[in-house]
């Protein structure tokens, strides 16, 4: 027992260890799309750390029965955030894709190639994007001073709180819909609507907002879910290309497969 516990103190310190150094290590500071609204911390701009020979254990080890976040967002984040007081679970999704654009610019420059089907002749062709042209987009409404943001329903009538899904929030979502029953349709928009819905009229009780959740009107539902993508600070990821036709065609950036491609070849 004495040399378990000894083994497990040892590992303690040494994952310690490991955590303080990372400060000292190479880094830049990246401006947060959110500018920090959201965390209790406020910070704008976090220590991020460059990729290292170190990194390509992790990123060579792509599990592909489970979520690119749960495989690589969220370890790589851990790894490469030089904060205390930011955990990348708390991230919003503008965040990590300003990161995730930092190290995939970093180490292999800004060009992004992806495929685009021409809407006149409907054959794929290629066309590059760079990525530190993006964008931020602007939001309509800031939350409160606890990153929740008060909102009437049109349907019901009812007082919500919400706040922005984090990529902890993600994963946990990506793991529930993966281990739901196999002959069952997974029901995402309401698994999405409770990691979101703080309270409702005032109460916080889990089973209560479970219950309103279920017999919510899909006017509400969707009336969140807007109020999400227009209020969320993230990159604008979308982008006019030429095809070879002549047409122009708007195209969405995607955090895919694609995006991590030269990650998981190295």
């Amino acid at each position: 027992m004495e040399v378990f516990f000894y083994y497990l103190i040892k590992n303690i310190m040494e994952n310690y260890e490991l955590e303080q150094s990372n400060f000292n290590l190479p880094h830049d500071v990246i401006q947060l799309p959110s500018k920090g609204i959201f965390y209790k911390s406020k910070k704008k701009s976090i220590k991020v750390g460059y990729l290292t020979a170190q990194d390509e254990n992790l990123l060579a080890n792509f599990d592909p029965k489970v979520s690119l976040n749960e495989s690589i967002v969220l370890p790589l984040l851990k790894r490469k955030i030089y904060e205390k007081d930011i955990k990348a679970e708390e991230l919003t999704d503008g965040d990590v894709e300003a990161i995730l654009l930092f190290l995939r610019n970093t180490s292999f420059g800004p060009e992004y190639t992806i495929g685009v089907k021409d809407p006149v002749t409907e054959k794929t062709f290629s066309t590059s994007i760079m990525l530190d042209e993006l964008n931020y987009s602007k939001i309509n409404t800031e939350p409160n001073e606890n990153g929740i943001y008060n909102l009437t329903l049109p349907m019901s009538k009812s007082q919500v709180e919400i706040k922005m899904m984090t990529l902890g929030d993600r994963v946990n979502l990506e793991k529930d819909i993966r281990n739901y029953p196999v002959n069952l349709t997974a029901p995402v928009i309401t698994m999405r609507l409770s990691k979101q819905i703080v309270s409702v009229n005032g109460k916080t009780d889990r089973g209560e907002i479970e219950t309103f959740i279920e017999s919510m009107p899909i006017a509400d539902s969707k009336f969140i879910r807007r109020f999400s993508m227009e209020n969320e600070p993230k990159l604008d990821l979308r982008k006019e290309v030429i095809a070879p036709s002549g047409e122009r065609v708007m195209v969405d950036i995607t955090f895919g497969v694609e995006f991590f491609r030269p990650f998981l070849s190295l």
